[in-house]
């Protein structure tokens, strides 16, 4: 996951390209701080990267004129399809290591964790 030119940056940007791929619809600077888990300034200056970048665009809110959204553009788009690729791959690479009892056990585990995570 990492780009050794840069472009990506660090976790949180990609956090934001992630979050803005599996929204349904281009989100606030707000909505995708929360998404991501940073405050509204620094939401802002992440979005101001993605821009500069060409991963993100900003558009206007069709109900309230005074707010923008933020969407993926084509190239951001591909960028976050890239990412999830990779990290599936690694992830293979990883569990392909684990005999079928320690892929059964850390299913068990994972799930346990699920079920307890306070939401």
């Amino acid at each position: 996951m990492t780009d050794p030119s840069g472009r990506l940056g660090g976790p949180a940007r990609m956090r934001m390209l992630e979050a803005l791929a599996a929204a349904s619809a281009p989100l606030s600077v707000s909505a995708l701080g929360e998404a991501i888990g940073v405050d509204q300034p620094r939401a802002s200056r992440l979005v101001q990267q993605g821009v500069d970048r060409g991963y993100v665009r900003r558009e206007a809110d069709p109900d309230d004129a005074r707010r923008t959204r933020i969407a993926l553009t084509d190239e951001g788009r591909k960028v976050a399809r890239g990412m999830r690729g990779e990290r599936r791959e690694m992830l293979g690479r990883a569990l392909a290591a684990f005999t079928p009892e320690e892929s059964a056990e850390l299913a068990r585990l994972l799930n346990k964790l699920a079920d307890n995570w306070q939401r």
